[in-house]
Formats: structure tokens, C-alpha cells, sequence
């Protein structure tokens, strides 16, 4: 198998390949041999966006746009405000469970600390269908 390689060329050597094309008369074969590129078949989508936009078209970065900093400021003081927003009620429903989760959790532990055999039998059989789970 191939590693794929992805070259990035710069909109000015698209116009030179292109030129030298146009030219020479050379074949896309040729013309990728005598500027060392791997891809022929990429040249073709060069002359038909060149013909197509012109320069311009040339020139198309791949991946997602960089973010503007106005959009950065926004996003950033969106933050607080969705925090600020929850009320007085939510965060004491948010505290109360994890008040429950605590309470919970310390009851398993002095269970386990107070009789660790009896403890690991009465849950067994949920340990064992657990690692029967992660064995497959």
C-alpha cells in the first residue's frame, strides 16, 4: 500500500506548469516528469479551474477557514453568560446531586471496608457478566 503523500502547491506553480504546458505542447505526462510531480491527472484539474475562474481559482485552501478574531470575542463571552444564566434553583438541583452521588458512594465503600468478602460475593455476579462484556 501507497502512503499518500499530499503535496501542497503554491498558485504561482500551478501558473508555471500551466504555462509550460501551453507552450512546450508537452502532455500532462511529461510536464508533470519535468516539474518531479507525482499526479499527473492534477494537472488537468489545474487547467480546467484556470479556465474556468482564472487565477484565482488556482488558489483554494483545503480545510476548514480560520476563525476570525471577531468570532473568537463572541464565542468567548458567550461563555459566562450561559453560566451566569443558570439559576438559583438549578444549581442547588446540580449540588443536590452530587450531594446523592457522594452519599452514595461512601455507602459502597464503608460496605466493602466493613466485610470486603461479602461485599465482592453479593456483587459477583455483576463483575463477572461485566469482564464477559469486555472480553469478547
Amino acid at each position: 500500500m501507497r502512503k499518500k503523500n499530499h503535496e501542497v502547491y503554491s498558485v504561482q506553480f500551478k501558473l508555471d506548469v500551466l504555462s509550460f504546458m501551453k507552450r512546450t505542447g508537452a502532455s500532462r505526462a511529461e510536464t508533470a516528469l519535468h516539474f518531479g510531480m507525482t499526479n499527473p491527472p492534477l494537472i488537468s484539474s489545474w487547467k480546467k479551474r484556470f479556465l474556468e475562474g482564472g487565477a484565482e481559482a488556482l488558489d483554494n485552501p483545503k480545510g476548514r477557514p480560520a476563525m476570525s478574531d471577531k468570532a473568537k470575542n463572541v464565542k468567548k463571552n458567550q461563555k459566562p453568560a450561559q453560566q451566569d444564566e443558570m439559576t438559583r434553583e438549578q444549581e442547588l438541583e446540580r449540588e443536590n446531586e452530587l450531594l446523592r452521588l457522594e452519599v452514595a458512594y461512601l455507602k459502597k465503600l464503608r460496605a466493602f471496608q466493613m466485610d470486603p468478602d461479602g461485599y465482592l460475593e453479593k456483587h459477583k455476579r455483576r463483575y463477572h457478566s461485566n469482564l464477559k462484556k469486555n472480553s469478547d
